[in-house]
């Protein structure tokens, strides 16, 4: 095994924070619609939009940094080893069955990785972005009136919203069970916090590495 710097600080940064912004907009959220209560209504609204500005100015910086670095390749869906990798979450983690794919600074994502985020990068959080901007400024102010759009009431474009924020509630819930399934239950977790992470060596690696420890015998 060798220890690799796996996840730059931005990508630290904007994870976490990412993390917390859509926490606390799901219970804001949540609360708005009455399932829960914390802040109360008026507040909660009040917070809920305030989260979702900063979410929006947090995804226009990340997808500046993804552009500028070329981090966007790690996402790109492929199907080599997609069962398989789904059959090692279900079954073969139980049994203590080797990993189907081998992680690298330059691949950090497993295929069924790849297809789940790409599709909450191009389809929920874009869907949960325009329903809450919809929602958010359905009127507006347009020289001295005040103009709204047709989108024929609210209720369409509130159910929308929940069920992007059920999607989330979801991913992030088999995002805490996926953090469990490295080389030990708290090793995903503390990689995130220091970017470093144990990978294996590569075969040549590995062979440079016993030619470079072998004593020199003398003749």
């Amino acid at each position: 095994m060798k220890r690799e710097y796996v996840y730059r600080g931005f990508e630290r940064f904007w994870h976490w924070l990412q993390a917390a912004l859509i926490v606390f907009l799901g219970v804001t959220g949540f609360e708005i619609h009455g399932l829960i209560r914390f802040f109360g209504y008026d507040q909660a609204v009040k917070y809920h939009n305030i989260a979702a500005i900063g979410f929006l100015v947090l995804i226009v910086f990340a997808i500046f940094w993804h552009l500028t670095t070329g981090e966007w390749r790690q996402y790109l869906p492929t199907w080599k080893n997609l069962r398989a990798q789904a059959e090692y979450y279900v079954f073969g983690i139980f049994r203590n069955a080797p990993h189907p794919t081998k992680k690298t600074v330059l691949s950090k994502l497993n295929p069924l990785q790849k297809l789940v985020y790409a599709a909450l990068k191009a389809l929920v959080i874009p869907v949960m972005v325009v329903s809450g901007l919809l929602y958010m400024f359905y009127r507006y102010p347009q020289r001295y009136e005040v103009l709204g759009l047709n989108v024929g009431g609210l209720g369409v474009i509130a159910v929308v919203h929940t069920i992007g924020a059920f999607f989330l509630v979801s991913f992030f819930v088999v995002h805490l069970y996926l953090i469990t399934t490295g080389r030990t239950v708290t090793s995903n977790l503390k990689t995130m916090i220091t970017g470093y992470e144990e990978l294996p060596e590569e075969p040549e690696e590995k062979k440079a590495s016993v030619e470079v420890n072998e004593p020199v015998l003398s003749k």
